[in-house]
């Protein structure tokens, strides 16, 4: 395999966070940068730079779901080689809450978005740019994408500045097969840009199909140490780190940082491989009826929680 092109991004907080409202300590956070750095990995994404302002509940989750320069001077007072990323989500960022790249601490913005969207990700991703940020796209739920809207989004992005556009699989639900015709139409249209890729583990293939991604050429391959990302999960950094064919990447700094840290918290949060994950993989739907269950009565029931997923009228109560 050729992956000296490879360049890994650590989503631990961010996509992480989806599984304990952002709870994170200072100490876990430094921890965690500290142990990415010296694994030589190549961007850590730290939360989301959404506008608490314009999203409900915000004084209900942890600070790394809306970024705030000043305490993240605190919190990382002197960085290391591993670049800061941060996401923003479509309608949930007021872009006047963005400083200049060089009064931030953030190297690298993601803007987040389902294909109908893509012409406003463009114009945030726009101005992110004209701020001195590196740029990607990250589409999201790739695989509920008609053919004629990922061509008509294709010539939008390649006329734009972007730096990277992203193949993501929101719901695990691809396979090889997917990957290399996503991989492949998107060289094919965006031959000027470069790719990232961001996977999730509900039928235990983010590993494989990231190693797959990498083969073809993608350069950005998101990652999460021990995996935590919401509901199944995503690839595991520390997979990356140690197969990759890159002399820098060190495996012992990210095994500490399971030992010390991810241990103990997958024993307070769930995340990973799990049934009910793997049938909305299956499924192609999004985990948010399985991340329900989890946290019901009935969370073990899946021959049930299949059916009703595969049989809806089930689900609808008689009138008595």
């Amino acid at each position: 395999m050729k992956t000296n092109h490879c360049k890994i991004v650590d989503c631990t907080i961010r996509d992480g966070g989806l599984v304990n409202n952002w709870d994170f300590s200072i100490e876990f956070v430094q921890n965690l940068y500290a142990g990415l750095n010296e694994a030589g990995v190549d961007y850590m994404e730290i939360g989301y730079k959404n506008s608490p302002k314009l999203l409900k509940g915000a004084d209900q989750v942890g600070p790394w779901r809306f970024l705030n320069d000043d305490f993240l001077r605190k919190v990382i007072p002197q960085k290391g080689n591993t670049k800061l990323s941060a996401l923003v989500d479509i309608g949930r960022v007021d872009e006047d809450d963005i400083l200049p790249r060089e009064e931030s601490m953030l190297d690298l913005i993601r803007v987040a978005c389902y294909i109908k969207d893509v012409d406003k990700a463009l114009d945030l991703v726009q101005k992110f740019h004209d701020l001195g940020y590196e740029t990607t796209v990250n589409i999201m739920a790739l695989s509920n994408v008609m053919e004629h809207e990922l061509i008509e989004a294709f010539q939008m992005i390649r006329e734009s500045v972007v730096d990277v556009v992203y193949i993501v699989d929101s719901y695990g639900s691809l396979d090889h097969n997917d990957v290399k015709h996503l991989v492949e139409k998107f060289k094919q249209h965006l031959p000027n840009k470069r790719l990232g890729v961001h996977t999730h583990n509900n039928m235990q293939l983010a590993f494989s199909n990231t190693l797959i991604a990498a083969e073809l050429g993608v350069e950005l391959l998101d990652a999460s140490v021990y995996g935590m990302g919401r509901a199944a999960g995503n690839c595991p950094t520390e997979l990356l780190v140690t197969h990759l064919k890159h002399s820098k990447y060190s495996l012992r700094p990210v095994l500490d940082i399971i030992e010390r840290f991810m241990i103990p918290l997958r024993e307070k949060e769930e995340w990973g491989y799990i049934i009910p994950y793997m049938i909305t993989g299956t499924l192609d739907e999004h985990p948010r009826s399985a991340m329900a269950l989890r946290v019901s009565d009935d969370k073990d029931k899946a021959v049930e929680f299949y059916d009703r997923l595969t049989t809806p009228e089930t689900a609808i109560p008689k009138s008595k």
